[in-house]
């Protein structure tokens, strides 16, 4: 993916883990692991959020997929 292939909001799939994009920057995004938390969603509510979020530069986004199912 690129930079502006990203949305607040929505979900993405990196390493086998789907990732929610809590921050678009000029060259880096945010975002926060849901895969790791699919018992208990609650953690992921923010912002802020109870989850450390990960930054994504322009070398990990071209590892990212878009999540076609995105959740409601």
């Amino acid at each position: 993916m690129k930079l502006n292939d990203f949305c607040i909001g929505n979900d993405f799939i990196c390493n086998d883990k789907v990732w929610n994009c809590t921050d678009v920057g000029t060259r880096v995004i945010a975002a926060i692991c849901i895969s790791d938390y699919d018992s208990d969603p609650t953690w992921c509510n923010g912002p802020p959020y109870a989850v450390a979020e990960t930054v994504f530069d322009e070398d990990d986004q071209l590892s990212c997929k878009i999540c076609l199912k995105q959740r409601q």
